[in-house]
């Protein structure tokens, strides 16, 4: 016991704590610490890195019916999918940015789709995909204009093409999207899919948005 005119001799919290952290029971304490953070580190993140992969590969993507029998369907024979020099683009490489960031992005709203699929059944047949078809599509042009065609540029990039070994057609068109700023998608739709009804319009519509930008 002391009064209030005596200082305490115990130690305060403080230094009790800064003693045991060097003491060589607090060291082996905090050892084992964070060796237990970094093994549940790497856990954790190899955990998700293959769950996210897992979920970022053609045959996840088709495992909904929805997907395997329209628009999987309509991709076979295109030049995607197959071809002379045998270099594909599969389903999340024209849908998934390769970036960390959008990536993660994407995935959280993916899961918009996935309860289309579970709860709503949005497209769970032929007859529904067709009439939502050119909803579909518009969302996907407003993407790809928003990121300048960021997945096609994966693959096709203009400072990379050689106008002189393209057909006249080609070479001309690509030379003016260039001079002019354009973006793939503002000549490439239905390169994969189908074409909904209506397509020029609902185009020119989610181009107009871009307008100016």
């Amino acid at each position: 016991m002391t009064d209030n005119n005596t200082p305490d001799p115990r130690p305060g919290f403080i230094v009790r704590t800064w003693k045991w952290f060097w003491s060589p029971t607090g060291v082996i304490s905090l050892g084992a610490l964070l060796i237990a953070g970094f093994l549940t580190g790497i856990f954790f993140w190899g955990g998700f890195h293959w769950a996210l992969e897992a979920t970022n590969n053609e045959q996840f993507c088709i495992s909904c019916h929805e997907m395997n029998d329209t628009p999987y369907a309509e991709y076979q024979g295109t030049v995607h999918q197959n071809n002379s020099s045998g270099v594909r683009a599969t389903c999340p490489d024209c849908h998934v940015p390769k970036e960390w960031g959008p990536k993660m992005i994407r995935k959280v709203q993916a899961s918009q789709e996935l309860y289309g699929h579970f709860v709503s059944g949005f497209v769970d047949t032929p007859e529904k995909f067709e009439e939502h078809r050119l909803y579909l599509a518009k969302r996907v042009w407003t993407a790809m204009k928003k990121t300048d065609s960021r997945e096609c540029r994966n693959c096709h990039k203009f400072e990379y093409m050689d106008f002189t070994q393209q057909e006249n057609r080609a070479a001309e068109n690509h030379q003016k999207a260039l001079d002019e700023g354009k973006t793939c998608i503002d000549c490439h739709q239905g390169i994969a899919h189908s074409l909904p009804e209506g397509y020029l319009d609902g185009y020119k519509e989610v181009a107009k948005k871009f307008e100016g930008h």
